[in-house]
């Protein structure tokens, strides 16, 4: 009986777990509810930066023992684009095995976690009408028609998800793909080719101006709002840069975090599969818009760490950012080293050359149902015309199903910690104290950076934002006889030394300490 009680408790323990796992990515009160217990945790502070105008939680985790702003730290930022619901798990389980299983971490690194940076687009995956939104909650005039969010997208066939429209038209500019013949792509007609449809978004022509899905029913995109190369004028980035609470907010609470070294992003841009590329031209304009010579031959370096922890190849991974968009700004407006991965792909597969149709073709073989088949529509705008909707569906070419996620997250959470393990470390070596008499000790040590990363990137030495090295020696100036009281270094690079020296009237201890916030410090106690 007390056996038959033990099993029966053992597998309704276990039923009861895999009733409750977790099987789709979670739903915001879900995200809500696992910060909330992570902060129940020592290490962990969160915070609540503002609200957004949908009122949606900005959060950040500050992860980390001890003075957390004076060591070295990580941000890690998830949610740039609300369609990239993956970014907003890698993320929070990020967060969640930093603190089960590698707290050893923390006594060296701060790590601030942004779970989720557009909440309100977010929403959108779990809404009655799925569609890959970018936008806040902000009325916005995206048309500039006078009239706000007045032509968004219409579930025409009714199945709950916006894919895409095609008239047959022999003027348009799209046909059959010849890798798959679900797929359409732009005819060249420079090869002969004629077009056979036109092509919208699943929408109708609400404000009746000839254009369709043109002013969303959604505001602006905080991944294309950012100061970097802002958007001037094009939808979803609004009239000026930083303009909404949670940018604002998210940049404000950055601006006070002088211990950042270095960004991972989880966002579509990818500098992690292949690093960008130096242009020298460029890089010398007074407006900065290439990545410096040095942090390229970092990013290089960092890429070749990602890609052995992360072995997954990526197919035809060619965006390393847009304009406006979060990962540009972290390096070339905040100035510290930035990386960005979308963290999951879809393979090469069978030779195919339309990111689509490989998709498809892959998605197939793993038995995904990933498609809505084109099915002919009787459409308003396109009267005694031929309509069908159809296409891949939403998200899935971006986020992989759940259960794959746990995977991506392991490999990730060790790629952040090799990254944290190569941060900069200052130290002190080879001290020595020579009594020169009357009283006087020459006192000489080495600063050394134990790091295969510089103590600041290229563009922050550049920029001067960020803070340099200081170097102090504990004494009071009137025996203080030679060398500075306090010297600054613009930077120490990977693995080098810089040697000091001073003269010293009297006898005791005295005390030196070099590092900035982002660097740590290192101290050393000198018997004179």
């Amino acid at each position: 009986m007390r056996k038959l009680l033990i099993t029966g408790l053992l597998l309704g323990g276990l039923l009861g777990h895999a009733a409750t796992a977790q099987t789709d990515y979670p739903t915001l009160g879900q995200v809500s509810q696992r910060l909330q217990k992570l902060s129940g945790n020592a290490a962990v502070e969160l915070k609540t930066l503002t609200k957004t105008v949908g009122g949606k939680d900005i959060q950040v985790l500050k992860v980390g023992t001890g003075n957390k702003d004076q060591k070295p730290a990580i941000a890690v930022v998830g949610g740039v684009e609300g369609f990239h619901v993956l970014s907003v798990e890698l993320a929070l389980q990020f967060a969640e095995k930093l603190v089960a299983e590698h707290s050893e971490t923390l006594e060296h690194t701060t790590f601030y976690i942004f779970p989720n940076m557009s909440p309100d687009a977010y929403e959108q995956y779990h809404a009655a009408l799925k569609y890959e939104r970018r936008g806040n909650a902000v009325p916005a005039d995206h048309d500039r028609d006078g009239k706000q969010n007045d032509n968004g997208y219409s579930d025409l066939n009714g199945d709950g998800l916006i894919t895409w429209m095609r008239v047959e038209d022999p003027m348009g500019d799209w046909m059959v793909s010849k890798e798959d013949e679900r797929v359409l792509v732009k005819a060249d007609r420079s090869k002969g080719e004629a077009g056979k449809y036109l092509v919208f978004k699943e929408s109708k022509d609400d404000d009746k101006d000839g254009s369709f899905g043109e002013d969303l029913k959604e505001g602006i995109a905080f991944n294309k709002s950012l100061t970097y190369k802002f958007p001037v004028f094009e939808p979803l980035a609004g009239d000026i840069a930083v303009s909404q609470l949670e940018s604002r907010a998210m940049l404000d609470y950055l601006f006070e975090q002088w211990n950042i070294f270095a960004f991972v992003t989880f966002s579509p841009a990818n500098n992690l599969s292949s690093p960008l590329k130096y242009n020298a031209s460029d890089a010398r304009k007074r407006v900065v818009t290439s990545i410096l010579e040095k942090d390229q031959a970092i990013n290089a370096m960092v890429s070749e760490l990602y890609n052995k922890t992360v072995p997954a190849k990526a197919f035809q991974q060619t965006n390393q950012g847009t304009d406006g968009d979060f990962f540009q700004w972290a390096y070339f407006h905040f100035a510290r080293l930035s990386f960005s991965t979308p963290g999951y792909w879809t393979p090469e597969y069978k030779g195919k050359t339309n990111a689509e149709a490989n998709y498809l073709a892959w998605a197939d073989s793993l038995g995904w149902d990933s498609f809505v088949p084109w099915t002919e529509i009787n459409h308003p705008d396109f009267p005694n015309r031929k309509v069908e909707v159809g296409g891949v569906k939403p998200f899935v070419m971006v986020n992989p199903p759940f259960e794959k996620v746990g995977e991506i997250v392991e490999q990730h959470t060790d790629f952040i910690l090799k990254l944290a393990a190569m941060q900069p470390k200052l130290e002190f070596h080879n001290l020595k104290t020579e009594s020169l008499g009357n009283g006087l000790t020459r006192v000489s040590v080495d600063l050394f950076n134990n790091s295969p990363l510089p103590t600041h990137s290229q563009m922050g030495e550049r920029s001067r934002w960020l803070r340099k090295v200081r170097v102090d020696i504990d004494v009071a100036p009137e025996k203080l006889i030679s060398g500075d009281k306090i010297t600054l270094e613009d930077s120490l690079g990977a693995y080098q030394k810089v040697t000091y020296s001073w003269i010293v009237r009297g006898t005791g201890n005295v005390t030196i300490k070099a590092g900035a916030a982002h660097t740590g410090f290192a101290t050393q106690t000198v018997k004179l």
